[in-house]
């Protein structure tokens, strides 16, 4: 990848172009991220950069954690994560990246935790459709119904829809354009929704299918 950063999911809001016509659009506080750790090939066989985003407090962190910040020489961040970027080799540890990286225009890919809806049924988790409510079927409308044969194969198959818990995952959503750019604030306007709710942590990082 090009590009990344990571950020924090502000809400949505709409915006207007040049023609007037409405554009939905997730706002996103993007950085500044700093450069926490910097791996190479020499020393750990691929080429890689750690970012930090977000200010926590030392009480916060276990010793182990206060020395990576300490050796690094910058001030402790809530958030790490790592990057494969291109160009990690033009990175030095302390280097911060702000939202400016981005451009307006640029094809991103968002990730995410989606929100948690908690145990859910097989209808609302895997959109299967309920059974008919006359005839005796009883008090299973809901339900999933079969899960299999029976002695043969002896068990339900990998993968099969059932009921569970629902949401609260990684999602990653594609192909999304970037409106606007705040550099002086620190904020990226994304065309389109992306996953997780108010405040959760999101990564935005150049498309791969662009």
């Amino acid at each position: 990848m090009q590009k990344a950063i990571i950020g924090k999911k502000v809400g949505m809001t709409q915006i207007f172009d040049e023609t007037g016509k409405v554009i939905p659009v997730t706002v996103v506080e993007a950085g500044p991220c700093v450069v926490i750790q910097k791996k190479t090939i020499e020393k750990d066989g691929y080429e890689s950069v750690q970012l930090g985003f977000g200010e926590v407090t030392t009480k916060h962190l276990n010793k182990p954690q206060q020395g990576h910040f300490t050796k690094a020489d910058v001030a402790p961040k809530k958030t790490l994560k790592e990057f494969r970027l291109v160009d990690c080799a033009a990175l030095n540890v302390g280097d911060v990246i702000k939202a400016d990286t981005f451009a307006v225009g640029d094809s991103v890919d968002v990730s995410g935790t989606s929100k948690g809806k908690g145990f859910a049924g097989a209808i609302k988790r895997h959109n299967q459709h309920r059974l008919k409510e006359t005839h005796g079927t009883g008090p299973v409308h809901r339900q999933a119904g079969s899960m299999g044969a029976c002695s043969s194969p002896s068990r339900i198959y990998k993968g099969k829809g059932m009921a569970g818990h629902m949401g609260a995952e990684k999602v990653t959503i594609q192909n999304l354009e970037i409106v606007k750019v705040d550099s002086e604030n620190n904020l990226i306007a994304i065309k389109g929704a992306v996953p997780g709710a108010k405040g959760g942590i999101v990564v935005i990082t150049d498309s791969v299918k662009a």
